[in-house]
Formats: C-alpha cells, structure tokens, sequence
C-alpha cells in the first residue's frame, strides 16, 4: 500500500499531464502507423520523434498514432500541427524525424523537400 505522501505526488503528476494536454498552443504530431506504415519503419520513426522531444526536454507537443492515409508509397508519414497550420511530411525515417523536430517544431522551419501537402 502507498503512503498518502506517495498517492500525493502521483496525484500532482497526473494533473501536470492533464494540464499539458489541454494547452491551447500545443503542437500535435501525427505518425500515421497503418500495417504499411509500420512495415515502412514506423515504429522507428515514433521512437525517434518520442526521443529527441524529450532529449530537448520540449513538453508541449502532443504525439499520437493514426491509422492509414493511403499515401502508403510516402511511408512513413509524420503530420506536424502548429497555430500556422498542419503540414504533411512523406519518408520520414528515424533520422529525419529527429531533424524534423529539431527544425519544424523547435525552429518553425518546413522542411519543403519531404513536404506531401500543406494546409
């Protein structure tokens, strides 16, 4: 059983996170990770998303998955929302991703040569 100082700080951690959720200036993150997408190098590329955000200790950018688009010749697809609008980045390997990160979410930069649509 936890002490009631152990439930405490689970308790504060957990609004920490609610409260991150529900920050109107969030950048969301999309990884589309459809049985193509995956196949593609996916999972590698979430990873490296997950790894480098939090390398760069940068907490207001939400991640998620998302199934198939049909773009399955552009796998793996990221899709970074911001304030400006969504962007759709095709051949996003592990590698690109942490380039991405460090140029469209931390720099505001487009990375227009692996760009599939902007809205």
């Amino acid at each position: 059983m936890k002490s009631l100082s152990d439930l405490n700080k689970i308790r504060k951690e957990a609004q920490k996170k609610l409260e991150m959720r529900q920050q109107a200036d969030r950048t969301q993150v999309r990884v589309f990770m459809g049985t193509c997408g995956i196949a593609a190098g996916a999972r590698e590329t979430i990873s490296a998303i997950m790894d480098e955000l939090g390398n760069l200790d940068i907490t207001n950018v939400e991640v998620t998955q998302k199934g198939c688009i049909g773009l399955c010749e552009h796998e793996p697809l990221v899709e970074v929302e911001t304030e400006e609008g969504a962007t759709l980045y095709g051949n996003i390997n592990s590698k690109r991703a942490r380039r991405l990160v460090r140029k469209h979410i931390v720099r505001n930069e487009i990375l227009d040569e692996w760009v599939i649509n902007r809205e």
